[in-house]
């Protein structure tokens, strides 16, 4: 028999009002979860076919062991009755439906199945002319985003729809941690809305937060209302409670207003804005505190500390200011801008709570144009820097790129050639225009290679030449040349180059195991002629690090105001064993060198010039001892002092499928002056003691000065439906070495939210495999400095 009911809404009341915040940006981990459901599996249920859409689409049908047509067109159908329609299940033991008047009454084991959730009820009723629907004493679980709960009845009309006595949690009914309740629970589907009234969270039994109304938006729909609050503890701050509070004030843009109580230095106000358009997107960031209590708090100290400068103490009413957006002028130019603004160079330290910030030298503001095609990219950039290292004075600052402007361009010539020319023209200015005179540049560097290459080897030539010009102000020139000044000193240089390589593989065997053995050895040559550049200024060229990368550079120094002159060869070697059956790499080994023919008399300050003879070797291996354990290190050896310029060892282990132990020494000295210039060493771990219960932990150590740099100890407990992580945190807050100590308690129920600070992504940054897909990725940083993207252009907007 297939009469015309069409099977009602049920999931809408339910799966939308509760499970909106089952909503995750990290994947939650439910496998401490038992096989457990609150409402177990219908045998007699069709298996899901299709989705919400199609059901309009589809008949229904129903079966049961007897149906009888009534007078006036109405049909009783009873004993293991069915209705069937696409993704829905609907199973009673008794069900009487009108055809004509719309109405219909389910009684008996009451079952509903489709492909998000499932429900059991003592009685459902409804009429579906007028789209009222009743379910009497429900139980029910989410299949497509976990949870479950009940309700004493639901009522619906339309769009609209009540809960009355209803629960829900992602605990499954044997463990039930934690619990949401409430009295009555309003939706709005049309709207995209829900109600809660007089709702209780309960932690085991405890009710432990009441809310006599609390509006919720039950889809993807953004509503305004209140976030979820971060609590923590420190030395400096004290109690620090934040309260976000989001606007959602039209769909392309909204703002997020975030006061912030710090006991031990007051009221803080943070906003954020972010906007949305067709063609670009930008947030704006501020905050804003004024009369910081720190401020007189440690003003003495600040004064007795001959470090600090008067003109960088802490401001009485501090903030900070970002603007960071991008613009599509069309598929090839695309307008971006990174502002900054600060109250005081000592913001950073005190407004952070990482290691990271201390590395922050300074902030710079750009904005630009930014172009790239198929052979070429391009820019016209403004470049503005802010002091944030309060030791320092302004005069100290590197100098502006007001404006700046380069063009890239590489492109093959037929089957043998490639050619290409890097340009650039920076007009260079500083904030103490008296102490720190600017000027103009033009560096032009045009090239051509000739690629060769076989399946086994290559070799590249490359001829380039550069040109450099100035035109300085008047005080530069006087000072670079008292007794004959040049305004418009330039330099031009050939520089050449040979890059030639071979590949070697053989099968071999090791351990058991099949691999690819490679042998890889290089050749790099170049050769460039010496030009005197003393009477040209130095506006933003430093000394490269050196490292295995330098060894096949061009130039040693960044920049344009030095080119190196050179007559050297670079010998290196690279091997490989890769695992054939799944492609990873047991071992990577390479070392290299350079052989200087000639002594180098470019130098940059007071650098020690290059002498005939040998550069440091240069070793970095990796070895994978078993799928758990992997080992490396970097180092380099000075034969001209028989002393290492760079040394680092590190180590991975993995425990089990989610604890990780990573060891690190690191040591660099300064090959000119021999002077040390750190070393440190780093542990951190997470250690899972079972399943629910692990330890984590960093101490991050400089073995120069002495000093703890980050000291974490912590321990996580884990349930099925509830995380809690309690980390004790000791850290460097300054260049000058001054600590600040936290305790920090962050409470996690899954599927629901977060109370407390945000343990989760403070652990992943400090220890690398946290969580393991991490294991191959930098960290992200605490705070973006601005720094240069000419070769980071953004992708254009579709």
């Amino acid at each position: 028999m297939r009469p015309a009911l069409r099977l009602l809404p049920l999931p809408l009341c339910i799966a939308l009002s509760l499970a909106a915040h089952a909503d995750d940006d990290i994947p939650v981990d439910w496998s401490l979860c038992p096989v457990e459901d609150a409402v177990p599996l219908f045998p007699d249920a069709q298996p899901p076919k299709g989705d919400a859409a199609s059901r309009d689409s589809l008949p229904t049908d129903i079966q049961g062991d007897q149906t009888v047509g009534i007078d006036g067109g109405l049909y009783n159908v009873t004993g293991n009755v069915t209705l069937r329609r696409g993704d829905q299940f609907l199973g009673t033991d008794d069900i009487e439906y009108s055809p004509e008047a719309g109405t219909y009454t389910a009684t008996g084991n009451v079952r509903y199945q489709d492909s998000g959730m499932r429900i059991v009820a003592d009685r459902l009723e409804g009429d579906q002319n007028t789209e009222s629907h009743r379910i009497d004493n429900v139980r029910y679980q989410l299949t497509e985003r976990r949870g479950n709960g009940g309700a004493e009845r639901i009522e619906m009309q339309d769009a609209q729809g009540r809960m009355f006595g209803s629960t829900y949690s992602t605990c499954p009914p044997s463990q039930r941690w934690w619990e949401l309740r409430a009295q009555r629970i309003d939706v709005d589907t049309d709207e995209g809305t829900g109600v809660a009234r007089n709702a209780t969270l309960r932690i085991g039994k405890v009710p432990v937060l009441y809310v006599p109304y609390l509006a919720f938006p039950i889809d993807d729909r953004r509503r305004t209302g209140l976030l979820y609050p971060s609590i923590s503890m420190s030395g400096r701050n004290g109690f620090d409670w934040r309260q976000p509070i989001y606007l959602n004030l039209a769909p392309n843009y909204d703002m997020t207003v975030t006061p912030r109580w710090m006991s031990r230095r007051g009221l803080q106000l943070g906003t954020e804005f972010r906007y949305l358009t067709e063609r670009g997107r930008g947030r704006f960031e501020l905050q804003a505190l004024p009369s910081d209590d720190l401020v007189w708090r440690e003003r003495a100290e600040e004064i007795a500390d001959p470090r600090i400068r008067p003109e960088n103490y802490r401001e009485d009413d501090r903030g900070m200011f970002r603007y960071n957006g991008l613009q599509n002028i069309d598929h090839t130019w695309q307008a971006r801008a990174n502002l900054y603004w600060v109250s005081d160079p000592r913001w950073l330290e005190d407004a952070s709570s990482s290691v990271e910030g201390l590395s922050v030298f300074s902030l710079i503001s750009n904005v630009g144009i930014y172009g790239r095609g198929r052979y070429w990219n391009a820019g016209l950039v403004g470049e503005y820097r802010h002091l944030t290292d309060y030791t320092l004075s302004e005069a100290q600052l590197p100098y502006n790129r007001l404006p700046r402007a380069y063009f890239r361009w590489e492109q093959p010539f037929g089957r043998w050639f490639v050619a290409g020319a890097d340009t650039e023209v920076v007009r260079f200015s500083h904030i103490d225009s008296t102490t720190r005179p600017g000027g103009s540049r033009l560096d032009l560097k045009p090239y051509v290679s000739m690629p060769l290459e076989g399946a086994s080897w290559y070799v590249t030539p490359t001829l380039a030449w550069r040109y450099t010009g100035y035109q300085l102000d008047d005080a530069l020139a006087q000072r670079l040349s008292p007794t004959a000044p040049d305004a418009s000193p330039s330099r031009s240089q050939p520089i050449g180059s040979i890059d030639a390589g071979l590949f070697f593989d053989r099968n071999t065997r090791f351990r058991g195991d099949d691999y690819l053995h490679t042998l890889e050895p290089r050749l790099f040559y170049l050769n460039s002629p010496y030009r005197d550049q003393d009477n040209m200024p130095l506006f933003d060229t430093r000394p490269m690090t050196f490292s295995w990368g330098q060894l096949f550079r061009d130039n040693r120094y960044s920049g344009g105001d030095r080119q190196a002159d050179a007559n050297q060869l670079t010998l290196a070697l690279t091997t490989r064993l890769i695992r054939e059956s799944d492609g990873r790499e047991k071992l990577s080994a390479s070392v290299g060198q350079i052989r200087y023919f000639e002594d180098a008399r470019v130098t940059l300050g007071n650098e020690v010039p290059i002498e005939q003879g040998k550069s440091a070797w240069v070793v970095d291996a990796n070895y994978a001892i078993n799928d758990r354990w992997t080992i490396g290190t970097s180092y380099q050896w000075n034969p001209a002092t028989s002393r290492e310029d760079l040394a680092t060892v590190r180590t991975r282990y993995l425990v089990g499928d989610d604890g990780i132990v990573n060891l690190a020494y690191r040591y660099r000295r300064n090959a000119l002056t021999q002077a040390d210039l750190l070393e440190q060493v780093d542990l951190s771990f997470l250690y899972p003691i079972n399943p629910a219960w692990s330890v984590v932990g960093r101490y991050y150590y400089s073995l120069q000065s002495n000093q703890v740099l980050e000291a974490i100890a912590g321990v996580q407990w884990e349930s099925c439906c509830v995380a809690a992580r309690l980390v004790a945190r000791r850290y460097v807050r300054n260049t000058r070495g001054e600590m600040n100590d936290a305790i920090q308690l962050e409470i996690e129920l899954k599927g629901l939210g977060s109370a407390g600070p945000d343990n989760q992504s403070r652990l992943r940054r400090a220890i690398l495999g946290y969580h393991r897909d991490d294991l191959y990725l930098v960290p992200p940083s605490e705070l973006g400095s601005g720094a240069d993207d000419d070769d980071n252009t953004s992708d254009l907007l579709p």
